[in-house]
């Protein structure tokens, strides 16, 4: 396994993510403990999770199969930078009761002990905005930050789904304060959703931040939907499939999966491995709901783009440009 820094910080963490997300929903508590302990095998010490994973009446339930494994021991928690979010509320598909969403004082301090007594740990790496809050001011969510850096519960602080102006005004406070403010921003970030190159990666790199990219598959489209639907019978579901229903979109996937075939890259595989490429990348997050993709996953950070397959992705897959050029004259 290959390790980087977490943006400016001296936090060394592996090249891939393991995203948590599966873990509750569809991947039962023991494969789920499974596929951490391979992670952790592998070198992957790099886990995030948020506190409403589990959705719905089991929000939480992902926090919790976590914190069971790390009660294992065997320095499981020790070797993991553990990472997790908060802004959604707790309460099911109910609307939240006042107080217990978003990022007022009151929420983080209350988010922070339900966080850390679900993962069984006294402290939480990596502690994430889950979204940007309009109605709470940087003042107040830096303050509770603060003191919960001071109080041992948390190391450091990033950010989920911020646009570059947010990265901005919450770098700039932080810096006034005299603390360190935002070390990471997690966004959407792939192939065939290349948006963030057009201000949200300039600004994590200008401020220091460590870009990590959730969806690197774009919901399986990225990841050989054509081909398993043409040879396995496999249907596109979700986003892949309100994707594909463009024909425009599929004529583009096809030609990505031809380029690769041509080559004898796997498609999931290459998506990632574009992703480590990228200027202001720390690593990407895999999602597996089995060992078996996780497998696939990792053999991504072993795979090397030549530059003809390199020019052809980005030949199908053009970017923005740079801001303001992308909209600008």
């Amino acid at each position: 396994m290959e390790y980087t820094q977490l943006g400016r910080t001296g936090l060394k963490v592996s090249r891939l993510v393991l995203g948590t997300m599966n873990f509750g929903p569809q991947t039962e508590e023991a494969e789920s403990h499974a596929i951490m302990d391979a992670a952790l095998d592998a070198g992957l010490n790099f886990f995030d999770t948020a506190n409403v994973y589990g959705w719905g009446e089991n929000k939480g339930r992902t926090e919790t199969i976590i914190g069971n494994w790390f009660a294992k021991g065997g320095g499981r928690r020790e070797k993991v930078v553990i990472a997790t979010k908060v802004f959604g509320g707790m309460d099911g598909d109910r609307e939240p009761w006042p107080n217990h969403d978003r990022l007022s004082a009151v929420n983080i301090r209350r988010a922070v002990d339900a966080s850390l007594k679900r993962l069984r740990t006294d402290h939480i790496d990596l502690y994430q905005f889950h979204h940007i809050d309009r109605l709470t001011p940087f003042e107040e969510i830096w303050q509770a930050i603060d003191v919960l850096v001071q109080q041992g519960k948390i190391v450091y602080a990033g950010s989920s789904n911020f646009p570059g102006y947010k990265i901005a005004q919450a770098n700039e406070l932080a810096a006034r304060r005299g603390t360190v403010g935002l070390v990471s921003e997690q966004c959407l970030y792939n192939l065939a959703e290349r948006r963030a190159e057009m201000e949200v990666i300039p600004a994590a790199q200008e401020y220091g931040l460590g870009v990590i990219p959730w969806s690197p598959l774009h919901g399986g489209l990225l990841g050989g939907v054509i081909k398993k639907e043409t040879e396995g019978g496999r249907r596109a579901s979700g986003r892949s499939a309100d994707a594909l229903a463009d024909t425009s979109v599929r004529a583009q996937v096809q030609a990505y999966e031809d380029l690769l075939e041509k080559h004898g890259i796997e498609p999931g595989e290459a998506a990632l491995a574009w992703l480590l490429t990228r200027p202001g990348v720390t690593a990407p997050i895999v999602g597996p709901r089995t060992q078996a993709q996780l497998e696939s996953a990792l053999r991504a950070v072993e795979l090397e783009l030549g530059d003809e397959v390199l020019t052809g992705l980005d030949g199908i897959f053009p970017g923005p440009g740079p801001s303001p050029e992308a909209f600008a004259w």
